[in-house]
């Protein structure tokens, strides 16, 4: 995902360990990986066919293309494979039409009711809200679902108590990011799932400037100025409510928010979902996302992706709606994808993270979304 074309990086950067005195390993690893993407095209040319091919991309149905383009161009390394192919206008065109368009609202807070189900006659509304109230044996803090509706394969955390969901951060923060299974580790988490999107000027950050705002335990640990991706504040009041709006720092901080980031796009605002157009302008690509039903349940939802092989390409935007509104989402935000998507339960990485050379790694991240006992 890109929020800025010169300076955020959030969706299919490098990862891992950076030599910054080395710029040869940069551009080699660079190489390696534009020449992964490029012999994965050919194969698949060679197996669909040239004319199917020439179908696909210049033919009378969008589907392919709208794809092609939107997963390309909200990536900073690999926008040649939309503009081997198509024109700028031509480009401009399809992502015009492949978007997420908010409705402008903020949560209101009022028509959250926290529900305590154990003390309740539950009468489930559907098999998700059975699924999903369903808890596991002795397991009173959350319950892990497996999502497999044909080639989308991911994974959706329900939390039941809201005031365990918090902020964790890099101990780095302002200098390097940190694997999220680390992250999860240094704060004792139960559960963590990937945050905020970082800020990479010059495409090899180590994930250690958060995008935007960044509030932790009621205190702002991180306030960086970047471009906007759709959204703004996504975070936790102390009455344990999802808050979702485009307000300031000090508005966030008046209306008493604990635990935020600032990403986007909100999916979902006090129950009606944004209208999306097209795919939404994200393209296909590991998610990760966050959300609360009006009961107070707080939902994690993660996404595999770039799992060619299998057909498991990824989720767009339309996809995440779709599943969290299955399980009762009444608000509801994107998150930083691709590689840096991941979730960790009790120190385990659960999901399967594919990076841009199709190697199964994560990368270093500024925050985690973090569920502690």
């Amino acid at each position: 995902m890109q929020s800025n074309l010169d300076i955020v990086d959030i969706e299919d950067q490098k990862i891992g360990d950076f030599d910054f005195d080395n710029k040869s390993k940069k551009k080699n690893k660079k190489k390696r990986s534009k020449l992964c993407i490029v012999l994965w095209i050919f194969v698949i040319l060679g197996v669909i066919g040239s004319s199917t091919v020439l179908t696909l991309l210049y033919g009378p149905y969008d589907k392919f293309r709208n794809w092609l383009v939107t997963t390309a161009m909200t990536t900073m390394s690999h926008r040649y494979l939309a503009t081997w192919f198509y024109g700028e206008d031509e480009i401009n065109k399809i992502l015009s039409n492949n978007r997420v368009i908010e409705s402008g609202e903020s949560t209101n807070t009022d028509l959250i009711k926290f529900v305590d189900y154990d003390s309740s006659n539950v009468i489930y509304k559907n098999k998700y809200e059975k699924e999903l109230l369903t808890k596991d044996k002795d397991n009173n803090l959350y319950k892990l679902i497996n999502i497999n509706e044909g080639s989308l394969r991911g994974y959706l955390v329900a939390i039941y108590d809201p005031s365990k969901v918090k902020i964790g951060v890099s101990k780095n923060l302002g200098s390097s990011g940190q694997m999220l299974t680390t992250i999860a580790k240094n704060n004792n988490a139960v559960i963590a799932m990937n945050a905020s999107g970082f800020i990479d000027p010059e495409y090899n950050s180590n994930g250690g400037q958060p995008h935007g705002l960044v509030i932790k335990d009621g205190r702002v640990v991180s306030n960086n100025v970047a471009a906007p991706v759709g959204g703004g504040i996504i975070g936790f009041d102390k009455d344990n409510k999802l808050i979702l709006g485009k307000i300031s720092k000090d508005e966030a901080l008046n209306r008493g928010i604990r635990d935020a980031i600032e990403f986007g796009p909100f999916l979902i605002v006090n129950g009606t979902p944004s209208f999306i157009r097209g795919n939404g302008g994200w393209g296909s690509a590991p998610r990760s996302a966050i959300a609360q039903r009006q009961d107070g349940i707080v939902l994690f939802l993660v996404m595999d992706g770039r799992d060619y092989k299998s057909g498991v390409l990824g989720a767009d935007m339309v996809d995440m709606t779709e599943i969290l509104q299955r399980y009762g989402a009444y608000n509801a935000a994107n998150l930083d994808g691709g590689t840096s998507s991941g979730l960790v339960i009790n120190n385990e990485l659960i999901n399967k993270p594919v990076n841009a050379l199709g190697q199964s790694l994560t990368r270093a991240i500024p925050d985690a979304w973090i569920v502690v006992e």
